[in-house]
C-alpha cells in the first residue's frame, strides 16, 4: 500500500485531471503491459542498478560478491511487475486502455513496441548513444525533427528532470540512512546541489533521448515516425504516457530505497 500511496502522489503532482477511475481486471492489466511493452520497460530498470555506486562516488566491487545477488532480488522482474499492476489497478481508466490497446495492437504497433523492448534492453548503451548519433549526423532535417517530435511527445509534461532528481534524492538520502556513506545529508543542501546542474541535466537528457530515438526507430519509414508522433500526441495516449512515466520513476525511486537498504549490509560505509 505505501508504494501506491507514493505512486499515486507522484500522479496527483502530474494533474491527470481528475478523471473517475477504474478499476481494471487483472488479464487486462497483463494485457496492457505487453502490448504497450511496459513490462519490458519495467524490467529493465534492473539495468539502471549499476549505476548506484557510482551515485555515492564507488563502485560495485566495494560490495563483495553478493551485489549481483542483492540486486536482482531487488530488482526482480516479477516483483516490478506486481507493483506496476497493484498501480495501474487503481489509475488505468477504461478511455485509457483503450487508446493504447488500439494503436499499439496495430502492425506497426507491434513493429514499434518490438524495437522498443529490443532498445530497452540493450546493455551497452553508450554503443546505442553513439551508433544512434551517427545516425542523427547523417539523417535529413526532416528526419532529425520528427524524431525530436516524437521524444517531446513521450514526455510532454517534462517530468523527467523532475523525475530523475528525485530517484537521486531518495536514494542517497535511503543510503546515508542506512549507514552506506559515512557522511549524513542533509535534503535541502543536496538537492541545491543537484538542481545547480540542472540544465546540464536537461540537455543530456535531450541528447540522449534523441539518440536513443535514432537508434531505436532505425528501421522505420519518416511516414510511420509521423503516424507514431501523431498517435503519441492524441489527448488519451498522453495520458497514457504521463501514467506509465509517473509509474516507472515512482518504481525506481522505491526500489533503489531498497537497493540502499542491502547495501548498507555489504558496505562499511564511506566518505560520500
Amino acid at each position: 500500500m505505501a508504494r501506491v500511496i507514493g505512486a499515486l502522489a507522484v500522479l496527483a503532482a502530474l494533474a491527470l485531471g481528475g478523471a473517475s477511475l477504474r478499476a481494471q481486471e487483472r488479464p487486462d492489466l497483463e494485457a496492457f503491459l505487453k502490448v504497450t511493452g511496459f513490462d519490458v520497460a519495467l524490467e529493465s530498470i534492473a539495468l539502471s542498478a549499476r549505476e548506484a555506486p557510482a551515485m555515492l562516488g564507488m563502485s560495485v566491487g566495494d560490495f563483495g560478491e553478493d551485489w549481483t545477488r542483492a540486486a536482482e532480488e531487488v530488482f526482480a522482474p516479477d516483483l516490478l511487475r506486481g507493483i506496476a499492476l497493484d498501480i495501474l489497478d487503481q489509475t488505468l481508466t477504461e478511455d485509457m486502455l483503450a487508446a493504447a490497446s488500439e494503436f499499439y495492437a496495430t502492425s506497426l504497433g507491434q513493429r514499434l513496441v518490438a524495437a522498443e523492448n529490443a532498445s530497452h534492453m540493450d546493455a551497452d548503451a553508450a554503443a546505442r548513444q553513439e551508433r544512434g548519433a551517427a545516425l542523427l549526423e547523417a539523417a535529413t532535417p526532416e528526419r532529425v525533427a520528427l524524431l525530436t517530435r516524437l521524444t517531446e511527445a513521450v514526455d510532454s509534461a517534462g517530468i523527467a528532470i523532475d523525475a530523475v532528481r528525485e530517484v537521486q534524492v531518495r536514494f542517497l538520502l535511503a543510503a546515508s540512512a542506512a549507514g552506506v556513506t559515512d557522511r549524513r545529508i542533509d535534503e535541502e543542501t543536496l538537492r541545491r546541489i543537484l538542481s545547480a546542474s540542472d540544465a546540464e541535466l536537461r540537455e543530456n537528457l535531450k541528447e540522449n533521448g534523441l539518440n536513443g530515438a535514432a537508434a531505436t526507430y532505425e528501421e522505420f519509414t519518416e511516414s510511420e515516425i509521423a503516424t507514431y508522433a501523431e498517435a503519441l500526441e492524441a489527448s488519451d495516449m498522453q495520458r497514457v504516457y504521463e501514467l506509465m512515466n509517473a509509474i516507472q520513476f515512482e518504481i525506481m525511486a522505491e526500489r533503489f530505497e531498497a537497493l540502499a537498504l542491502r547495501m548498507a549490509d555489504m558496505s562499511a560505509g564511506q566518505e560520500l
